[in-house]
């Protein structure tokens, strides 16, 4: 069959079936990231029936998605909501650090992978995927939440710590010297530092400059400065998604609610490609040997995540169910962990098992965490209605 044809048999079987599954979650109740993954990974490398073709679209269709959701989820935020809600948590951002970097570190530590795989697994551990919380906040309905600004600040705050950590974890993996790391860190930071000066000073400029009456050409100026923006991010060491996510701060007023309405549908399509490459880019059969280590750390992860969710969110004076909420929303790991196990294993600085546990780890997190946002509300909701009918009456 020719080349072109499979691939698109292919691309439409794999656009086909997300639809199926998409409708399938609607029924349940459920978020349909899980279903994205999962059916990913049956039909990935080493499942049921491997799809060889579309490798190429599908890499840069889902870097695509991850920019799409977190541009969106800034278009809902100002700058100066974001400024406040950073000042605000930065104190939750150090207790993220310290609770969820734990558990890798000490698992690869027992494991015997030395300092360098420590230093690797701390940051698969920490960091939250904010394309699939993204997702999941939208999906329930949660965007306009007291507690979401608390969630977004701390997933901004990670964001920013990866614009420190991924160099420095560069230059430990290839024996770069301190002065050489430094400098890599230092152009992040100040990568990062121009990017928000711009959204707070010149947010109506650039609102500005994307904004235009006739819908195709807003639509090709506001997705072409999403791609420059992350694209420029990415290349000075800087999460892509963080550069997408300050571009829509930046994006103000009408522009920005106009912008939200024309780019939901492309957000939809490429972010669930962004899921289902997850799935396809993990062989079932790496899952087995590692799973119990793997098990162990979701269960930690869980349970630090949803601590620094509620600390975080309690100091904001936000209610049980709101901090249960921001708790749960933080779960689900992501993308970023996938890109820091690669960076390790590739530099063959560190045993080849790492990218294993990484993989099956946020396929895991990835299932609990849409999971957990789901049912965390009417668990609450059922232990608090519990708790008020177990306190004795009082006398009158």
């Amino acid at each position: 069959m020719d080349h072109t044809a499979l691939e698109l048999i292919e691309l439409g079987a794999v656009f086909f079936g997300l639809g199926l599954l998409g409708r399938l979650a609607e029924k349940i109740g459920l978020s349909p990231i899980p279903l994205y993954l999962l059916g990913g990974l049956a039909f990935g490398s080493g499942g049921l029936i491997p799809l060889t073709g579309i490798e190429d679209f599908t890499a840069l269709a889902s870097e695509v998605g991850v920019v799409l959701l977190l541009l969106l989820l800034g278009l809902e935020y100002s700058a100066t909501e974001l400024v406040t809600g950073l000042k605000k948590s930065w104190t939750a951002g150090l207790l993220d650090v310290v609770l969820n970097a734990a558990p890798g570190v000490a698992v690869a530590l027992i494991l015997d992978w030395g300092l360098v795989g420590a230093l690797a697994m701390g940051g698969v551990t920490y960091i939250s995927s904010s394309g699939i919380i993204a997702k999941v906040l939208g999906d329930l309905g949660r965007l306009g939440n007291r507690e979401t600004p608390v969630v977004l600040s701390i997933l901004v705050l990670e964001d920013l710590v990866m614009a420190v950590y991924l160099p420095i974890l560069t230059a430990v993996l290839v024996g770069v010297s301190l002065v050489g790391g430094l400098t890599a860190v230092g152009i992040s930071v100040a990568v990062v530092g121009v990017v928000l000066v711009v959204a707070l000073r010149y947010g109506r400029v650039v609102s500005a400059i994307v904004d235009s009456p006739d819908r195709e050409v807003f639509l090709l100026k506001v997705l072409g400065a999403a791609l420059l923006v992350a694209g420029f991010a990415s290349a000075m060491q800087v999460s892509a998604a963080v550069g997408a996510f300050l571009l829509g701060i930046a994006i103000s007023g009408s522009t920005a609610e106009n912008a939200t309405k024309l780019l939901e549908p492309l957000r939809d399509l490429f972010a669930a490609v962004f899921f289902v490459v997850f799935g396809l880019n993990t062989d079932p059969a790496m899952i087995p040997p590692v799973l119990g280590w793997a098990v162990v750390l979701a269960v930690a992860g869980t349970i630090t995540k949803l601590v620094t969710g509620w600390w975080a969110a309690r100091r904001q004076g936000i209610g049980k169910l709101g901090r249960a909420r921001a708790g749960a929303a933080l779960v689900a790991r992501g993308e970023f962990s996938i890109v820091i196990a690669g960076l390790a294993v590739a530099s063959g600085g560190v045993d080849d098992r790492l990218a294993a546990l990484a993989t099956t780890y946020v396929l895991l997190m990835a299932v609990i965490g849409p999971i957990a946002a789901r049912v965390v509300e009417p668990i609450a909701r059922a232990v608090g209605a519990r708790r008020t009918s177990e306190q004795p009456a009082m006398s009158p």
